[in-house]
């Protein structure tokens, strides 16, 4: 996968952080969809905050990168 789909990269710990805040969630979130050209994911992304905060959190909790919705 890319690197922005592994949160730039940062280890699991620095990710889990990242995730947990919203507001660098929905940023990384919004870059991450960018970069892998999905751009109606990154529009639903920032109107949906919530939930794909939720998915976010579960997929890098589980995973340790973007692999939901993206």
């Amino acid at each position: 996968m890319k690197k922005a789909a592994q949160y730039f990269g940062f280890g699991k710990l620095i990710s889990i952080i990242l995730a947990i805040i919203p507001i660098t969630n929905i940023v990384i979130g919004v870059i991450a969809r960018i970069e892998s050209k999905s751009y109606l994911l990154a529009i639903l992304n920032i109107l949906l905050a919530p939930l794909f905060w939720i998915v976010d959190l579960v997929s890098i909790i589980l995973n340790n990168k973007l692999s939901y919705l993206i």
